[in-house]
């Protein structure tokens, strides 16, 4: 199994940006597919989740409204639509999968069965 993410850039504050995972090796009809992130110095942080069947979703409080998960099952591809960027947002951003609900991937220290490598998202000020 692969996740590929990429779509990470510099942006200036209020700017937007879309990060896109492609998954590859295995199906993911029953899964759930997030994204994560790790400021430098802070600890991996959840940001958003889909489950793929459903299409339900779960963010973190401080990017509701401002970022947007979706999934296209045609082209197995997993996005995060940033908007309204701020500086607290840059981070290293990772995609993951996990065949448990939402709920759980938004947990504290939940390691999801699959991970993508990282893609980087800076925003000046």
């Amino acid at each position: 199994v692969q996740l590929q993410a990429s779509g990470g850039g510099l942006v200036q504050a209020g700017g937007s940006l879309r990060l896109s995972c492609t998954a590859s090796g295995r199906t993911f009809g029953t899964y759930t597919m997030g994204w994560f992130r790790q400021a430098p110095g802070k600890e991996r942080e959840f940001v958003a989740a889909i489950r793929w069947s459903s299409g339900s979703t779960y963010y973190v409080d401080s990017v509701k409204g401002r970022f947007t998960i979706s999934r296209d099952n045609a082209k197995n591809t997993l996005y995060l639509q940033m908007n309204s960027l701020v500086p607290e947002d840059t981070a290293v951003y990772y995609c993951a999968a996990d065949p448990r609900a939402t709920y759980y991937m938004a947990q504290p220290r939940f390691d999801p069965a699959y991970w993508g490598q990282g893609t980087l998202v800076t925003v000046s000020s």
